[in-house]
């Protein structure tokens, strides 16, 4: 099967903060879900303090990673660890090789007082996210690929 018949079925997720590489709640995808590449969604991305929010946003972009779930049960899972502020929506990625991909994207519905907007929107490139996970990333196993 090709990747943009994967895509239509909804098994490609755009992810931004916590589930990327190296952070985290990658440790989710890991071994279920093989890397796309990168890519860039309009939105905003905030700083929430323990996590990063987007919300939708014409005029900035998100940039991110693209898996394809290779276990669909793994929807469940995400869902869960995401919770109840985040809503799954279909969104366009414009990957990095510059074609467009639909994927699934988790969208902050919880309030937006306490955010701080994130710069060129790059969690990765974020001080706050790199410092709020700095352990994490020196821990050794899944938290550290």
């Amino acid at each position: 099967m090709d990747r943009s018949s994967a895509a239509a079925r909804g098994d490609h997720v755009f992810v931004y903060g916590t589930l990327r590489h190296g952070f985290p709640l990658h440790r989710l995808l890991a071994g279920r879900a093989e890397f796309i590449g990168l890519g860039a969604v309009r939105a905003r991305l905030l700083d929430l303090g323990a996590y990063p929010a987007a919300v939708p946003d014409m005029h900035d972009v998100v940039v991110g990673e693209v898996y394809r779930l290779t276990d669909t049960g793994l929807w469940r899972g995400l869902d869960s660890a995401e919770g109840p502020q985040y809503h799954r929506d279909k969104v366009t990625v414009r990957m990095a090789d510059d074609r467009e991909i639909t994927a699934f994207i988790y969208w902050y519905m919880g309030p937006l007082d306490r955010g701080v907007p994130i710069p060129g929107g790059d969690y990765r490139a974020h001080a706050p996210a790199r410092s709020i996970h700095r352990r994490a990333l020196h821990r050794g196993g899944d938290d550290a690929a």
